[in-house]
Parts: C-alpha cells; sequence; structure tokens
C-alpha cells in the first residue's frame, strides 16, 4: 500500500499507495510506512524523502473500518494497534534524511499528522484540512506531540478540538505547512526544497536535524505512552462507538445539534 522510489540522486519518494480509499490509514498501510522508514533510514544513499500520496487525497485519516475492528477488539489489541500507529509516526519524524512533504490533496486527521512529522510540507493551493476526530467522538491523540510541535499550542489550539475544516492558506497560517501554491507549481515548490540538500554533507544533515529535534519539544517515550493512552482511552468511550457508527449509517451522532 505504499511506493518507494529512488531517483539516481538519493532523493527516495514514499507514496501512501490506497488511492481508491483516499489513502486512508489501515493496518496494512500503516505497516508498511513504518517499514519503508526503517529501510530509508538504513539506505545511506538516500538524501532526502518526499513524502506524497496517490490519487485525489493526500490522506483522509485512520480508516474507520479498521477502527471500528479495534475498538470491537479486546485490550490487548487496541493497545497494538494504537503503538502501531504511533509507531510509524515516529519513525517517519526521527528519519535522519530530511522529509518534504508533497500534499497535493485534502489532508484530515492523520492526514495533517502525516504533513506534521515532515521537516517541511508544500501544499497545493485549492486543497482542504482538518483535525476532525472530535466530530466521530475521537481525539487526534497519536499525532497530537507531533501537531502540537509543529503548530504551538496556541495555533493548535484554533483547530484542535473543533473539527472545523480550513484552506491551505490557513493551513501556512497556523503552520501546518510552509507554503501552499498553485497545483501546477507543487513539484517545482517540492524540487526547490529538496535540491540544497543535494550539496550537503549528509551525515551532517542528520546530525543537524536529531540536534534541532533535541532542542524543541520533547517527544520521547513518556509522550508517546500518552498519546497511545489517549487514543485507547476514546476507543473505549461511548462517544466514539456513536460518532463511527453514525459515520456509516449515515446519519448525525446523537450531540450534532447544528442546523
Amino acid at each position: 500500500m505504499i511506493d518507494l522510489s529512488v531517483d539516481d540522486r538519493g532523493v527516495a519518494t514514499l507514496a501512501l499507495a490506497r488511492p481508491e480509499k483516499h489513502n486512508a490509514l489501515s493496518q496494512a498501510l500503516i505497516d508498511d510506512l513504518r517499514d519503508a522508514a526503517a529501510r530509508i533510514a538504513a539506505d545511506r544513499d538516500i538524501r532526502v524523502v518526499v513524502l506524497a500520496g496517490q490519487g485525489p487525497s493526500f490522506c483522509a485519516g485512520g480508516d474507520l473500518g479498521w477502527m471500528r475492528d479495534q475498538m470491537a477488539g479486546d485490550a490487548e489489541m487496541k493497545r497494538a494497534a494504537a503503538q502501531s500507529i504511533a509507531g510509524m509516526l515516529g519513525a517517519i519524524n526521527t528519519l535522519p534524511q530530511p522529509v518534504i512533504g508533497r500534499v497535493h490533496g485534502n489532508a484530515f486527521g492523520g492526514g495533517v499528522g502525516m504533513a506534521c512529522v515532515c521537516d517541511i510540507a508544500i501544499a497545493a493551493d485549492h486543497i482542504k484540512f482538518g483535525l476532525t476526530e472530535t466530530k466521530l467522538g475521537l481525539i487526534p491523540a497519536t499525532i497530537g506531540p507531533y501537531v502540537l510541535a509543529r503548530l504551538g499550542e496556541a495555533h493548535a489550539r484554533r483547530v484542535f478540538m473543533s473539527s472545523r475544516v480550513f484552506d491551505a492558506a490557513e493551513a501556512v497560517t497556523l503552520g501546518v505547512v510552509a507554503k501552499a501554491v498553485p497545483a501546477d507549481d507543487l513539484d517545482a515548490a517540492v524540487e526547490a526544497e529538496v535540491a540544497p540538500y543535494l550539496a550537503c554533507a549528509p551525515g551532517a544533515v542528520a546530525a543537524a536535524k536529531a540536534f534541532a529535534r533535541s532542542l524543541g519539544p520533547v517527544i520521547d517515550q513518556g509522550t508517546v505512552d500518552r498519546s497511545v493512552e489517549a487514543l485507547i482511552a476514546q476507543w473505549n468511550g461511548d462517544e466514539a462507538a456513536e460518532g463511527i457508527a453514525a459515520f456509516f449509517e449515515k446519519r448525525k451522532p446523537a450531540w450534532n445539534t447544528a442546523s
């Protein structure tokens, strides 16, 4: 469910390849992304990574069918699933190579998290973003540490719990992406971010990235564990069951009083 290619310059393109499901994060896609991150991290010939998506969307967030299955499972199943999401995000976030996000289509929920684990993300200017979990009785749990690290608390609180959809221009203001450009200019904008690294010492780039991360917000194992526990707590609650059931039944959840 991924497409990984490396050009002769050492630029890897890691594309989410589940276009028929808008690249929603299923267990198979999560596992494939984590495995790919491990291969990339170990490949000293890879200089830069472009994280992309195939089809109309960049990433629609978590696959709700998969999520419903986890909620119906036992405690061990829930924990393993939540840890797998957190592990995948952490694996991409800690890649030694710089990661450039090519956000060509809509990014919701976990898709915003995927943009936030990139070192820089560039978006097409016509697309939409949203942390839409609370509409489903969920919260942005495992992506939370990365969203807060990218946006800062003040900006994050503008969109973290309202499920409000926002445009690419606001995504730039919030810090989700660095810039938004016309779709026809997206590849050139991504290449402009990639090219400078090819003149840099790759070991120094990796060391500088690790140093920057050490000086920024702490995302250690304790932080990741808290995000896992937060997701499990929501999965165990009544609101998530109602929200996801309402989604599949194409109705409003019980709490929705919006006109």
